[in-house]
């Protein structure tokens, strides 16, 4: 504990970290990097799915290939991770599992419907995975689904919702996304939304019409908000194309 303008002082641990390197979008990539944590580090028992792609892309007008990407590395990899670990929290009934999907995973918008599809995915393979870990009695096994709204990375640099709402809902730091994410999976929270208000949002979602839906999403911009972000990546696409004389 500091005192007296002293800094705290870390514990007094010696701690190693591993990395690797693993395209998770690959199933064997995945299994063969898994294998080589057991053998160099040893078995794993917090899994975080973090990555995230995006396209940028309107629906029309998004190679196939990016939307491929876009599903097996936001959706798919969570089955290919969660495949390689949970063997062993099973055969020790202890764990934590996961999953960073989105706030788009709980309500969508226009323009990103691979992003929302694949975020959609997530949030349902977590919800079933952890009913299954409640049905088979695995309660040492815990799972955590985060859902942030957007996160100031620059992985939606443009996105605009009403000016008149925008001080009120600000791109949320990623420090502040962190530190709520790790409050949660330390005291086993089911699911944490951040801010506060997407909860709302997603009640709101639920019990309204969908015509009542769009006009809540109008009102707060929220319907085309994606819609600068798809045109600033498209400038951008098209000025690399003409430097580089494509």
């Amino acid at each position: 504990v500091a005192g007296d303008g002293e800094k705290d002082a870390l514990p007094s641990c010696s701690l190693q970290v591993y990395t690797y390197t693993c395209d998770v979008g690959k199933r064997e990539n995945v299994y063969t990097t898994a294998e080589r944590v057991r053998k160099e580090v040893g078995e794993v028992s917090v899994l975080v799915n973090n990555a995230g792609v995006v396209s940028g892309h309107h629906l029309l007008e998004c190679p196939d290939e990016l939307i491929e990407r876009t599903m097996m590395v936001n959706c798919h990899a969570h089955f290919w991770t969660t495949k390689a670990f949970l063997p062993k929290m099973l055969d020790m009934n202890h764990g934590h599992i996961v999953t960073v999907a989105s706030s788009l995973g709980l309500f969508s918008t226009a323009g990103v419907e691979d992003y929302c599809a694949s975020k959609f995915g997530a949030v349902g393979f977590h919800e079933s995975l952890s009913h299954e870990l409640k049905a088979a009695e695995k309660d040492g096994i815990k799972t955590t689904l985060v859902c942030p709204y957007l996160v100031d990375t620059g992985m939606f640099r443009g996105c605009r919702i009403r000016k008149e709402i925008e001080p009120f809902l600000p791109p949320l730091k990623p420090e502040y996304c962190v530190k709520q994410a790790m409050r949660a999976i330390l005291t086993d929270q089911p699911m944490i939304c951040t801010p506060r208000l997407m909860y709302m949002v997603t009640f709101m979602k639920s019990i309204l019409p969908f015509e009542a839906v769009v006009c809540m999403y109008r009102f707060l911009g929220a319907d085309k908000c994606m819609y600068p972000f798809i045109a600033q990546r498209k400038q951008a696409t098209n000025n690399n194309e003409a430097k580089n004389g494509i």
